[in-house]
This record gives C-alpha cells, sequence and structure tokens, in this order.
C-alpha cells in the first residue's frame, strides 16, 4: 500500500531503478529483514515494484516511507501512528527524509575508523559530539502535535541538553541529581528513553578521563541511576497493569511466552540488556533477564527450564563472545535467536540458520522480538 503521490524523479535515476531487495533496506535502516517483514503485514508498508520474476522490490518511494516511519518510532510514535503518518507523507517530506538519510550515511561514511580516531584524537580534545537522531521532517509538523521525548524532552532537540545535564551530574557525582535526571514517566517509552538520553550520555562519560578519589566512579554513578529507574518505572508499570485486571508477572499464563536476553559473559553491568527488559515489558511481553555467570552448559540448563518464546543477546559490546549463541541453536534450532551486533565484522561468527537473526540497533532488537513473541 502506498500513496499515489509519488516521489519526484531525479535525472532519471529512479526510472531506472530496479528497486531493493528487503535485506539492502533493512541495511539502510538499521533493521532486521523481519522487522520490516512485520511493517508490509501489519501497516501496508511494503515493497511495491516487481521484478520480471515477480520478486517485490522496494522503490525510492517505499523506502523514503519506511525512513519516516523508522525517524517516527525512534522518537517514542507509537508503530501505528508512525506507519499511519508514513503512509500519508506528502513528497516535500518524503524527499527530506532521503535527504536527511543520505547527509547521515556521509556523516558515517566520512568519519574515521573508532580505533584510528583514538590513536590521533588529542588527549585534552573533550567528548566528540554525538551524531543526532533523524529529527521533524521540514513540512510535516504542520498541525501535528510534535511527539514527546521521555522525561518531558521534546522532539526539538532539547534531549541534547538532558544529554549534557546528566553527564554533568554523573562527572559531578551527585546521584541524587542523576536519578532525577533519568527516571522515566509513568508513560514513558524506555526504548526512547535508552537510545536518546542514556545511551549518548553512556558514551561521553566512557570517553572522559577523569581524577577521582577513593570510591568515586563516574560510570557506577550513571549505572545506578539507570537500573533505578528502570526498576522503579517496571515495578509502577506492573502494578498499573494488575490493578487494571491482567494477570500478574509470574502468572502461568504470561510465563508461555517469555523472552530470556542474555548479556555477554564479560559484560560486568548489561544495562542495554536491562533497557531491553523495560521496553518489552512497556510493549506488555514477560521478560527475564540472565544474571551472574553462565557457561555454556548452565545456558542450556535455563532453556530447557524455561522453554522461552524467544532468546536474545544484547550487549554493547563490539565483539563479544557468542558462545552461549552457538550452545543454545546447536540444542534448540527452531528456537528464535535475536543477536544485538553493531559492527560487521562480527556477524560473521554468528550461526547461519534463519532462526538466528542478527540485529544492528536497540531499536531493531526490540522490534525483532516484538515480531516473534506478537
Amino acid at each position: 500500500m502506498t500513496s499515489s503521490r509519488p516521489v519526484p524523479e531525479r535525472g532519471g535515476s529512479r526510472a531506472s531503478s530496479p528497486g531493493l531487495a528487503v535485506a539492502a533496506v533493512a541495511r539502510r535502516l538499521g533493521v532486521a529483514p523481519a522487522t520490516l517483514r512485520t511493517w508490509d503485514r501489519r501497516y501496508g508498508l511494503g515493497p511495491s515494484a516487481r521484478t520480471a520474476g515477480s520478486h517485490r522490490r522496494y522503490t525510492p518511494e517505499d523506502v523514503a516511507r519506511l525512513l519516516v516511519m523508522r525517524r517516527l518510532t525512534l522518537e517514542g510514535v507509537a508503530p501505528v501512528d508512525a506507519a499511519q503518518a508514513a503512509l500519508e507523507a506528502g513528497v516535500e517530506e518524503l524527499e527530506a527524509a532521503e535527504e536527511a538519510s543520505a547527509e547521515a550515511q556521509q556523516d558515517v561514511e566520512d568519519e574515521p575508523d573508532q580505533d584510528d580516531a583514538d590513536d590521533t584524537r588529542p588527549a585534552d580534545s573533550g567528548p566528540r559530539p554525538a551524531r543526532a537522531h533523524l529529527r521533524a521532517i521540514p513540512g510535516g509538523g504542520e498541525g501535528r502535535q510534535q511527539p514527546q521525548q521521555p522525561n518531558g524532552v521534546g522532539a526539538g532537540g532539547s534531549a541534547s541538553g538532558r544529554v549534557s545535564a546528566v553527564v554533568d551530574a554523573t562527572l559531578a557525582y551527585d546521584q541524587a541529581a542523576c536519578d532525577d535526571l533519568l527516571r522515566i514517566p509513568a508513560h514513558g517509552d524506555p526504548a526512547a528513553w535508552w537510545t536518546q538520553v542514556v545511551e549518548p550520555a553512556w558514551q561521553r562519560v566512557a570517553q572522559r578521563t577523569v581524577l577521582a578519589g577513593p570510591g568515586a566512579v563516574p560510570e557506577v554513578v550513571l549505572a545506578t541511576a539507570v537500573l533505578h529507574a528502570l526498576r522503579d518505572f517496571t515495578e509502577a508499570f506492573e502494578r498499573a497493569q494488575v490493578a487494571g485486571g491482567s494477570p500478574p508477572a509470574n502468572h502461568p499464563s504470561r510465563m508461555r511466552k517469555i523472552v530470556l536476553i542474555f548479556a555477554a559473559p564479560d559484560e560486568v553491568v548489561p544495562l542495554s540488556a536491562h533497557a531491553l527488559a523495560a521496553a518489552l515489558t512497556a510493549k506488555g511481553a514477560t521478560v527475564r533477564i540472565v544474571t551472574g555467570p553462565a557457561s555454556t552448559h548452565r545456558s542450556l540448563e535455563l532453556v530447557t527450564m524455561v522453554r522461552p518464546a524467544a532468546l536474545v543477546l544484547a550487549t554493547s559490546q563490539r565483539r563479544p563472545d557468542l558462545d552461549v549463541v552457538h550452545a543454545v541453536h546447536e540444542g534448540f534450532p527452531e528456537l528464535p535467536i535475536v543477536v544485538g551486533l553493531s559492527r560487521d565484522d562480527a556477524a560473521g561468527e554468528l550461526p547461519l540458520a534463519a532462526t538466528v537473526q542478527r540485529v544492528r540497533s536497540f531499536t531493531g532488537m526490540l522490534h525483532e522480538v516484538l515480531a516473534v513473541v506478537g
């Protein structure tokens, strides 16, 4: 299902384009192919072109609408509303989405490799400015209320101010201020809170070299505030669900489709795993995080005992140990496994199987798991 208003051709390139396959579009958007298929099935945001062999292909207009969908979901808009906005987007909105995506891609290509940059960057040059997510598309905001970021941060760029405030409180070892800044509202979105506030703040703190006294560790201050916020939000959410008539979290009806989240073995504080668990909980999923030592043997025992609907490896490490993934896949080849890997060179170490999905982003992991557990 696509709009009847086509995006104007530029220089004839559109007319000659054969269209893109789902894998190519997934790479461009940073989501899993299964997520695109879900958007196609549920919202009609699918490929509209066909090749001679009847293979469906995404046209430039299809991709532009998906870029609108992707941008809105990152900003915390509900998928059904984001899809409606993408389907109704006009020519100007779609052109702006393509231009913004092309500029972001150029930024990625122009940026030096992280390791090389660390070797050449002056020690006192300060933290690197974080690249912003795609923001509101020009021409598409008239008469439409801008979505709210978590903790009341608006979509107009003040999220960067919240990130700076969190970093300042962390480096000042002000636990109370950090807790206050990272509190998630009752109707907040843990996924947007993580991707737009916590993750950028964590990256900036990790880049800072500080002279601290005994017992003063900035990362511990930030991690403590993050975990407090996630626990408080999840507990309040579950209480509200039960008060509304839903069964409690440990009810057998909810445990039948449980999601099991593992962190990388050497990750001391797996914040991304906890954030993903809260984001899934907010969408109605039942989630448990595996903490503490988990050998391959112990992991197989846990999967045998829990019988999860899906297993996730959520980590911020660049090259995590994937032994658990291989062991579980060999023991339970039909079990859907979602692995968060941002680097392409680490993806080659995954099992080659349809049930093992590699996802590049936090939001991609969230959508992929929700597509599995419904």
